[in-house]
């Protein structure tokens, strides 16, 4: 039997017993969950940095927001919460939609 000790969707286990395999998991304690949530978090986003078209990029977003909704309630929060954040950051400091791209800042005068 492969060895995989990764955090899976709430449906894989259905879905593999449907294929007629046999698996095992375990329930994570809160503190092992949010490490394997950061952990799945980073492969969702490499998988998003390799993504070679719109479509696998549209996929791999799609997975990293679902990480996102489990790791706002992880941090005893809510999305709404997060969305509020997220405005009064875009509102102070703006968003990426201009495309800015900093080359450098002249630190002479300090």
């Amino acid at each position: 039997m492969p060895i995989y000790n990764k955090l899976v969707r709430d449906r894989i286990p259905e879905i593999i017993e449907k294929s007629g395999k046999k698996y095992s998991f375990r329930i994570l304690e809160q503190e092992d969950y949010k490490l394997e949530l950061q952990k799945k978090c980073r492969e969702e986003l490499d998988e998003y940095l390799q993504a070679r078209n719109d479509q696998e990029a549209m996929e791999e977003l799609a997975d990293l927001l679902e990480m996102i909704y489990a790791l706002v309630e992880v941090h005893d929060s809510s999305f709404e919460e997060l969305e509020q954040i997220r405005r009064e950051k875009a509102e102070t400091r703006g968003g990426f939609q201009e495309r800015l791209f900093l080359v450098g800042v002249d630190d002479d005068d300090i």
